[in-house]
């Protein structure tokens, strides 16, 4: 399948031949679809915390950055903003002298109401003469969007959204999305010694403005939330990327007969959370944040759900003490076996029929793993990918996270499921990468490399199809322990399109 310069390209990148070979077959086999026990559900996979619990569950949290144990936030943040300006795009491109969709409509109707308008009005005297205003009197609302996404004017259509003026503060100053995650980090990921740790995964072609960016801000924000920041950085690995191949299978190749690899999707972002070294870490979008003024909710849910990760930490650990000195008695194997059950919702039936070695096995297994407790949101829109009850190939079912494409849609049963899902997935995770001894966790060998995507594109005008590794949250997560906490919706706030800065929870 692959010659000598091939193989070269391959080794070239940090990959082998094995590997590549097994992404073909993939493609041509496809991937399986998740045999589904339940959607999870309030009571039946998700947690509901009463106010006390949610105190009691602050109150741990508050406890444990006095200890020496280190925190961190981990920030996927390489993503391109060309997606959020898509629309924007097609419009600027257009020969229309006014907005005719209601997306353009709502755009210009509200381009004032944008943390960048002030910016954007410069970018439009700079090009063209006039302000916005004045373009917009004169039918030019075109140019106005062209100022917005081109390399003459704020380039917005090129930046990742790390780097766009999301927010005005109360003095009028423009926030991104890395300030308000600097900001965030003071307010619940600080240790005893108020120190801040972020990282943010970064594409290397815009690394040095991410830098240029911290250099102004880092003093600033330190003396006003009183913490020191240590902040770093990496890039998707190459190694990670996956071969495209032609509608037949095939190896898909260049003019110059070369391979033709891909990034794999945020699943490739394994690889840099596994070079992580903190006991705590906390995982969230680059885009869901919201201004200082309307950042309680978000503050305190992320004590709440970090509190009760320490919680079920610490219980592990005790378990894990118990097991490792060997003369567990019955009531204490039924004791751990009612946590994994109640506590961690994974299930077995086989469990029953277990002699007294073999449930102890089981349980260490179960235990002995990755914890990440996830925030659930209350399904407001269409059902889709949330949080299930899948099952594993022992034949245990747990809380797993799924993507709509992981579900069959010839299963009736499987899409009965799906539509009657309550809670939707925003990637708001809080994990403990390390062991109860405090060492750390092997994370690649917790994925399951049957939960990955591929999807159909186009490269210079030929139709191809791409590979994408399983998902950071979901297939890259799937032999985590894993624990659904209900949250308010005021805590999930991502800006997909440019017109989503218009809410009323991004002004």
């Amino acid at each position: 399948m692959f010659n000598d310069q091939d193989i070269a390209q391959i080794n070239g990148r940090g990959q082998s031949v094995e590997q590549i070979e097994k992404q073909v077959e993939r493609f041509k086999t496809g991937f399986p679809y998740l045999r589904i026990e339940t959607v999870a559900t309030t009571g039946n996979g998700i947690v509901s915390l009463n106010n006390k619990m949610e105190q009691e569950c602050i109150g741990k949290w508050i406890e444990f950055q006095k200890t020496d144990a280190t925190i961190e936030k981990f920030v996927p943040a390489s993503g391109a903003a060309s997606r959020m300006f898509k629309n924007i795009f097609a419009f600027a491109s257009s020969n229309k002298t006014e907005p005719e969709t209601d997306f353009e409509k709502q755009f210009i109707d509200g381009i004032s109401q944008f943390a960048f308008y002030p910016i954007l009005n410069k970018a439009c005297v700079k090009m063209y003469d006039k302000n916005v205003k004045e373009l917009l009197d004169a039918k030019r609302s075109t140019d106005v969007a062209m100022a917005l996404l081109s390399k003459d004017g704020l380039n917005y259509g090129a930046l990742p959204k790390g780097l766009l003026k999301f927010h005005r503060g109360s003095s009028g100053r423009m926030h991104t999305p890395v300030e308000e995650h600097l900001e965030e980090g003071a307010q619940y990921a600080a240790d005893k010694n108020r120190k801040v740790s972020i990282h943010f995964t970064i594409s290397p072609e815009h690394r040095k403005e991410f830098e240029a960016l911290l250099t102004t801000k880092l003093e600033l924000l330190e003396a006003v939330w009183g913490v020191k920041y240590d902040i770093t950085m990496s890039e998707q690995k190459s190694s990670t990327d996956t071969i495209a191949v032609n509608s037949d299978n095939t190896p898909y190749r260049d003019a110059d007969d070369k391979l033709l690899f891909r990034p794999a999707g945020h699943g490739a972002l394994i690889e840099n959370l596994n070079e992580r070294n903190a006991d705590v870490i906390f995982i969230k979008n680059i885009d869901n944040v919201v201004p200082s003024a309307l950042r309680n909710t978000t503050v305190r849910y992320k004590k709440i759900i970090a509190g009760y990760l320490v919680d079920i930490k610490q219980q592990i650990e005790r378990y894990m003490s118990m097991l490792d000195n060997g003369d567990v008695n019955g009531d204490q194997m039924k004791e751990i076996l009612q946590f994994v059950e109640n506590k961690l919702s994974v299930h077995n039936n086989a469990t029953a029929t277990m002699d007294s070695e073999a449930l102890k096995a089981y349980l260490r297994g179960k235990l002995n793993r990755p914890i990440r407790v996830c925030g659930m949101v209350r399904n407001e829109g269409e059902p889709g990918g949330g949080p299930y009850l899948a099952y594993n190939p022992d034949g245990s079912y747990s809380p797993q996270i799924l993507e709509a494409a992981q579900i069959d849609s010839n299963n009736e049963h499987a899409v009965a499921l799906m539509k009657s899902g309550t809670h939707f997935n925003p990637v708001d995770l809080v994990c403990c990468i390390k062991d109860y001894k405090g060492n750390k966790f092997d994370l690649k060998q917790f994925v399951d490399y049957n939960t990955g995507l591929i999807s159909e594109k186009s490269k210079d005008g030929v139709e191809i199809k791409a590979l994408e590794l399983p998902g950071l949250w979901n297939g890259s997560m799937s032999d985590w322990n894993t624990i659904f906490i209900e949250v308010p919706a005021e805590t999930f706030n991502p800006v997909k399109t440019v017109n989503d800065l218009l809410r009323a929870s991004h002004q």
